[in-house]
């Protein structure tokens, strides 16, 4: 009897344990078929999450079974770059890194993004690193802040590369010490999965790796791909020019030039019109971009001291602070603790000379011409032709008014005798005082 009870115990155990073995011998394999293609070749910044979002939403409407992202980027924003590996980590389907192509680069915010795929994937000629945020700051504070940030983001990319079977002492120092690995430099240290130069050798050195997805592990059984790409639209395209660090800042510099020009030569608004336009495309950058306010007000600092000059005899002291603001403005405009970006200084040496070039020609113009203020000969349109517009009333019955054209301006005439419409017609004398043409 004892022995029938233990038995009875014995199948009871069998049995409440069988659905737990019914899972480990479940099959783990993954079959790939259908690949959708996200292609991200700019800044790592708002359009660019919006594009992977929408990406990622297709793959899991059309039953896609792989995301690759080919991605060759410069950097970008920290938060944007923790979006997108949230995005990541919802997703119920493996994601591949492709750093391509020869050329291409993976740095800063890209390389932390490689961290969170599945797979990273690297051509020849590729490289992956250089993710420590620019130093903005000097005193104790802002460097116990930027430790901060470093320590976050170095426990975070060791922590996704950890848990996709990657380096996670070498991911780290990308951000503590700058660290930049080439492919094959990448492919040996567990860096990066594999070196893939083609479509053909993606699909081969796909076939039987293993992914993690939510805790699950699956083996990559990979049949005769079918490749889809995910296309930009119209706005994701816009707002990602708009976007571009150094798009945002040239329109800026344009827009601030023409704004200058249009307040010291007005020229019908054409100028000022075209410049409000450049400020306005500029802000539609910098709302999307790591801004720094304080160098910003530099920038535009630097104009106001261009404009006193002007009016102001300073031998040219408020130019060359006008110079430096704009310098030291341009250096910082992009330097915050959620960014990732920075001006080359080839951009900045040459835009601060174009605008400087810019700014000495229209004072030279100016000066010129504020030197004749007062002289027989300034504005004068004494024997130009002007074009009769139209006859104009007047109460003086011993004279004609009309409205002239003269160069592209228009004046108001008056003659002894009866004109044409539409005739040309010598000026005799101009009358500054009363603001007329006698022809």
């Amino acid at each position: 009897m004892m022995m029938f009870k233990q038995l009875n115990l014995l199948a009871l155990i069998i049995l409440c344990l069988s659905p737990f073995a019914e899972v480990k011998s479940q099959d783990s394999t993954l079959k790939v078929d259908k690949v959708l293609i996200l292609t991200v070749d700019s800044t790592i910044n708002p359009a660019t999450l919006n594009y992977i979002k929408t990406g990622f939403e297709r793959a899991h409407k059309e039953n896609f079974d792989l995301i690759n992202i080919e991605i060759n980027t410069p950097g970008g924003l920290v938060t944007t770059t923790k979006d997108i590996l949230t995005v990541f980590g919802n997703s119920d389907k493996p994601v591949v890194v492709w750093v391509k192509p020869e050329g291409a680069s993976a740095t800063s915010a890209g390389a932390i993004i490689a961290s969170g795929a599945n797979l990273l994937f690297m051509s020849d000629g590729t490289n992956i690193g250089a993710a420590t945020p620019v130093e903005g700051g000097g005193d104790i504070k802002d460097k116990d802040l930027r430790k901060k940030a470093i320590n976050d983001l170095v426990a975070l990319v060791q922590s996704l590369s950890e848990s996709k079977g990657r380096n996670p002492e070498l991911f780290g120092d990308m951000i503590k010490k700058a660290t930049s690995f080439k492919a094959g430099e990448a492919k040996l240290k567990k860096l990066a999965d594999e070196i893939v130069n083609s479509r053909r050798e993606f699909e081969e050195k796909l076939q039987g790796k293993k992914v993690k997805i939510k805790g699950v592990t699956y083996t990559l059984d990979v049949g005769s791909l079918e490749w889809k790409e995910q296309p930009w639209d119209g706005g994701q395209k816009l707002l990602n020019i708009f976007a571009n660090p150094s798009m945002a800042y040239i329109l800026f510099l344009i827009g601030a030039a023409l704004i200058y020009l249009e307040l010291q030569a007005a020229g019908g608004f054409i100028a000022g019109s075209i410049g409000a336009v450049c400020l306005i495309l500029a802000a539609i950058g910098f709302q999307v971009l790591p801004l720094n306010i304080g160098a910003l007000g530099l920038i535009i600092l630097s104009f106001i001291l261009f404009i006193i000059e002007i009016y102001v005899t300073s031998y040219g002291i408020l130019s060359v602070a006008g110079i430096a603001a704009l310098i030291f403005g341009s250096m910082f405009l992009y330097r915050t603790d959620d960014s990732y970006l920075t001006l080359s200084t080839s951009l900045i040496v040459s835009s601060v000379a174009g605008i400087g070039a810019f700014i000495a020609f229209i004072a030279w113009f100016l000066l010129r011409d504020h030197k004749n203020i007062g002289t027989g000969h300034f504005n004068d349109h004494s024997g130009k032709m002007a074009k009769i517009i139209e006859e104009i009333e007047s109460d003086d019955p011993t004279s004609f008014t009309y409205s002239v054209k003269v160069g592209g301006e228009f004046w108001k005439a008056l003659s002894n005798s009866k004109l044409e419409d539409g005739a040309i017609y010598e000026i005799k004398e101009h009358d500054k005082e009363r603001m007329l043409l006698i022809l």
